[in-house]
C-alpha cells in the first residue's frame, strides 16, 4: 500500500484492511453467484438492455443532452420496479436456493437404496419398450404445488406400480410422477417447462419439464424419451442423456449421498 501511494498520492489516506477484502470476496461472490444464476436465461438480453440504458444515460448526461437526461432518469426511477417484474423467475429461484437447508435429509439410507433401485427397474423397462416416462424425485425442497396439481396417490414406490402408472393409454399416464421419500405422491403432475435459450430442438416437452423442475427446485428429474427410449436425468437444469442402468443408479446415489 505505502508503494501504491507513492505513486498515487491522492490514495495515501485510504487504508485497506481485512474487512475490505472481505467484502470485496463477497461482492464478488454475490456477483458471480447471481451471473450463473442468469446464464443461458432470457435475462441475459434484459441485463444488457438494463446496463444499455445506463450508458445512454450517462453519455446524455455527459453531453448535457437536457430532454433526454430528463426522460432516462424517469425512466430509470421505475427500473427497480422493472427488475421484479422482469426477474421474478430467477429471484424466485435465488430466494429458494438461499432458503435450502443442508441439516436435512428426506431419505434415509435404506429408503433411498430400495427406491432408486425401484425406480432404475422401472425406467429401464419402459425405455426397452419406449414408453415416455418422467419421475422426479423430492429432496430438501418441497413440491407440494405439483403435487396438488396432480392426483393424489400417496403409495409405496414400487417398479410394477411406476409401469402402471406411465402404460399408453391409462388416464394417468401424460405428466410427471412425483416421488416424496419413499412414496409416490402424485401422477400426471404439470411441471414448469424451461424458457432458457439454446436447447436443441429435438427436445420436447417432457424435457423441457424435466429442466425446468430442476431449474425451480432441487429435485431431480428422471426422464425416458418416448422417441428414441434414451434415458437422461435433469439436475440443477443440466440434462445427463444416454444413461444406462448402473449410471443412472450411481448418479442417484451420489445425489442423495450428498444430502446425508
Amino acid at each position: 500500500m505505502q508503494a501504491l501511494a507513492s505513486r498515487f498520492p491522492s490514495l495515501g489516506h485510504l487504508n485497506f484492511g481485512w474487512r475490505d477484502a472481505l467484502d470485496i470476496a463477497v461482492v464478488a461472490i454475490i456477483t458471480y453467484a447471481l451471473l450463473r444464476l442468469i446464464r443461458g436465461t432470457r435475462a441475459v438480453q434484459m441485463v444488457l438492455g438494463l446496463f444499455a440504458v445506463f450508458a445512454v444515460y450517462a453519455m446524455a448526461s455527459l453531453l448535457d443532452l437536457a430532454a433526454l437526461t430528463t426522460i432516462l432518469k424517469t425512466l430509470i426511477f421505475y427500473v427497480p420496479f422493472a427488475i421484479i417484474v422482469l426477474f421474478s423467475h430467477e429471484l424466485r429461484r435465488a430466494l429458494a436456493a438461499f432458503g435450502r437447508t443442508p441439516f436435512f435429509a428426506l431419505f434415509s439410507g435404506y429408503h433411498a437404496e430400495e427406491t432408486v433401485s425401484e425406480i432404475v427397474l422401472a425406467v429401464t423397462s419402459l425405455s426397452a419398450r419406449r414408453v415416455g416416462a418422467l419421475i422426479v424425485l423430492e429432496r430438501r425442497e418441497g413440491l407440494k404445488t405439483y403435487i396438488e396439481n396432480g392426483s393424489r396417490i400417496d403409495a409405496a414406490v414400487s417398479y410394477e406400480l411406476l409401469v402402471t402408472l406411465f402404460a399408453p393409454g391409462t388416464p394417468l399416464h401424460d405428466g410427471a410422477v412425483i416421488v416424496s421419500g419413499d412414496r409416490i405422491a402424485a401422477a400426471a403432475s404439470f411441471l414448469p417447462l424451461s424458457l432458457r435459450e439454446g436447447l436443441p430442438k429435438r427436445f420436447g416437452t417432457r424435457h423441457r419439464a424435466a429442466i425446468g423442475i430442476s431449474e425451480e427446485t432441487d429435485a431431480l428429474a428422471v426422464l425416458v424419451s418416448e422417441e428414441r427410449g434414451t434415458i437422461s436425468l435433469a439436475h440443477a437444469g443440466q440434462l445427463q442423456e444416454e444413461l444406462d442402468a448402473k449410471s443412472l443408479r450411481d448418479l442417484l446415489y451420489r445425489e442423495f449421498a450428498a444430502y446425508r
